[in-house]
This record gives structure tokens, sequence and C-alpha cells, in this order.
């Protein structure tokens, strides 16, 4: 039990650089708190001392500010930052090093037994006052961002964004998709306007813009070596710097 306390503590200075002594951590930080509690909590669940088990985590709610029901399944190094107003359902599965920030809900959208609640795979992120609902997986380093409304699965190393949740970055999966990311990279442009699942039609003119100029970075390509396999090397000057003789040589070649 305390070396699983000693790894949740090392997990907050992993994820929190207002973190500084390890006192401080286990005195002041109420997701800590929760986590523990809900290791005793759910042993007893799994013991059939259910009672119990939703009173020690009806005292957690009440010291912490944060519910999670004794019946949820939760990894190891699991960290709640601030953590007020976050509710666990019973049916919920978290993974491996989980972050989860305050006002976050995994839910569930039905009222029928069984599983109803998101299970959350390893490395998952979760913004402040996101919801997630119901039987769906976030899949392994997925990030879903602030007041986020998810109810759909989330492929792996997905970001989620919008109060009607909806995929905005995913792992790249054919190779024009990686060529324009890669192309992306290269120019400065910031990637995730480069993807492909957003309706926004700005964003579908910035990558059409990012395929044109990449075809047009081609083409500049081939003429430039075009024109020094003719002797004449122009590519390499600035346009101000090229002489009216220079330019009378590229047309007269052009003219043959």
């Amino acid at each position: 039990m305390f070396a699983r306390i000693r790894e949740d503590i090392d997990s907050v200075f992993a994820r929190d650089p207002a973190a500084r002594t390890r006192l401080e951590v286990l005195l002041n930080y109420p997701g800590l708190h929760a986590a523990v509690l809900h290791r005793w909590a759910h042993c007893l669940w799994l013991a059939e001392w259910k009672g119990l088990a939703r009173f020690i985590s009806s005292i957690s709610r009440f010291l912490t500010g944060i519910e999670i029901h004794p019946g949820a399944r939760i990894g190891r190094r699991f960290f709640i930052d601030h953590g007020m107003g976050v509710v666990i359902g019973e049916t919920a599965e978290i993974g491996d090093d989980v972050t989860l920030y305050h006002g976050v809900t995994l839910g569930g959208t039905s009222w029928d037994a069984g599983k109803r609640h998101p299970t959350l795979e390893d490395g998952v992120v979760v913004g402040a006052g996101a919801k997630v609902l119901g039987p769906i997986i976030i899949g392994r380093g997925a990030r879903i961002g602030s007041n986020a409304v998810v109810v759909k699965p989330v492929p792996e190393g997905a970001t989620v964004v919008g109060p009607a949740g909806r995929v905005v970055v995913r792992q790249p999966d054919d190779a024009r998709e990686q060529a324009r990311r890669d192309y992306a990279a290269k120019i400065g442009f910031q990637a995730y306007a480069a993807t492909p699942d957003l309706p926004d039609p700005v964003i579908a003119a910035m990558r059409d813009l990012l395929d044109h100029l990449q075809a047009s970075d081609a083409r500049m390509d081939r003429l430039c070596q075009t024109l020094r396999d003719a002797g004449i090397d122009v590519c390499n000057q600035r346009p101000d710097a090229i002489s009216a003789e220079t330019l009378a040589t590229v047309q007269e070649q052009r003219s043959h």
C-alpha cells in the first residue's frame, strides 16, 4: 500500500510543476486523498462489503469534493489535478498514468444494468469540465479538451475538442496525410489545422493550400534543376540580383 502511495506522489511531481515537497503533496492534494480512499473502498466492494464501501466513498466525497464509485476500476499513477467536482461512475475503467482535471464526469447514458460508463486506456488526459458519457473507449494517449462532451469512442492518440466533441487530431493513416503534416512542420505551420477530420471550411482551405504549396515547391525545384542543367543558375540568387543579361540568356534558351 505504501509503495503505491509513493508511486502516486511521484506521479504528482511528474505532472504538476507546482508540487514542491512530498509532505506538501501528501497533505494538500485532494486527488491523492481520493485515490487512496478509493482503493480501500474498492477492496471492500470486491469483498462484498458494499455498504461500507459506499460509506467510505461518501466520506471521500465530503473531504475531497471528488466522487468515485467504489466499483470503478482505476490503474496505477492515477492523478486528479485540483479535483473539485470530479465524478467517476460505477462501471468506469481507468488505465495507468491517466490524468483528470476538475469538473470531469465519467458518466453513464443509460439506466440499464451492466457496463454503462467509459473506459479510459493508459495515458489519457481529460481537461477541466469535460464529460465522457456512456460505455465508450477512449484510446491510449488520447487528449480530451476542456468542456468537451464525448459520447463516441476516441481513437488512440487523438485529440477531441468542442461541446459536441469531435476528433481534431489523430494518428496519420495514409501517406498523403503524413506528407501534408511533414510539409506543415517544415514551413512552421500549425499541423493540426491540416488534419483530415475537421468539417470546418477554413480548415479544409488550409489543407488545400498546403497541398498547393507543396506541389508548387516541387515544380519550382524541377524548374531550377532544368536551368542548372542548361548552365543557368538563377535559383540561388535574389530576384533583384538577376541581371538583364541572364534574363536574356534564359529567353534565348526558351526560344531554342
